[in-house]
């Protein structure tokens, strides 16, 4: 059987937000179509590995949850480090997780060692009666912070995979564009054979496909 060839692109996603707020359910209804009704905190590190194919390429995000850790706010720069990708998220019903999604930008913003794709997630939309942020709110805030925004429910796997794609095709297209630029940059003789070639800082150079494993892929 003649071997399928297909290119490995590597992108660290992390989740990021208050407890509670449902950021292990939104990873496991994406990674596996699963929801937990009775879920406690995570404990311990958590990371799920999802395939994705985007113009024919095969994506693996590789996507972090925070351990728990948020709740004693103990997240630390090693979580977010080779980051390129990020989902900030809060609980439609609960406003105080809303008002702290400045924190978390801010805290992304200081750890992480590149801009980083990111999206604002209001989460818990089946529980409409509750609602205490409204959808404008969100939108508001997304555009004044230049983020992607969503509305989602894990529970009723509502935007979920919507959510995440929209960072995995965001961070792609980035890549595509920084190719396409080094292609049209003369000046530098980065021509690695018949591999496409990405310029990097630092006068470093590497095909696209270790820039995509690496992490470097965003760094725009």
């Amino acid at each position: 059987m003649e071997e399928e060839h297909s290119q490995d692109y590597l992108f660290k996603i992390v989740l990021v937000g208050d407890s509670a707020v449902g950021k292990s359910n939104l990873l496991a209804r994406f990674a596996r179509d699963e929801f937990y009704a009775s879920s406690k905190s995570t404990i311990g590190l958590n990371f799920k590995l999802k395939k994705l194919v985007i113009d024919g390429k095969e994506i693996k995000a590789q996507i972090w949850d925070t351990a728990g850790q948020e709740r004693f706010r103990a997240v630390t720069a090693a979580y977010y480090r080779g980051a390129v990708g990020a989902l900030v998220v809060y609980d439609i019903t609960r406003r105080p997780t809303f008002e702290n999604v400045s924190r978390w930008l801010s805290e992304l913003n200081s750890h992480s060692d590149m801009n980083v794709v990111t999206i604002l997630v209001g989460n818990k939309t089946d529980l409409k009666e509750s609602r205490e942020v409204s959808t404008e709110e969100g939108k508001a805030l997304a555009e004044l912070e230049s983020l992607f925004f969503m509305e989602t429910s894990a529970l009723e796997s509502h935007n979920v995979v919507a959510a995440f794609e929209t960072v995995v095709k965001e961070i792609y297209d980035i890549l595509r564009r920084k190719v396409l630029q080094s292609q049209e940059n003369k000046k530098e003789n980065l021509s690695l054979g018949n591999a496409k070639t990405l310029a990097l800082e630092g006068g470093k150079s590497n095909t696209v496909e270790e820039a995509g494993r690496m992490g470097n892929c965003c760094a725009y």
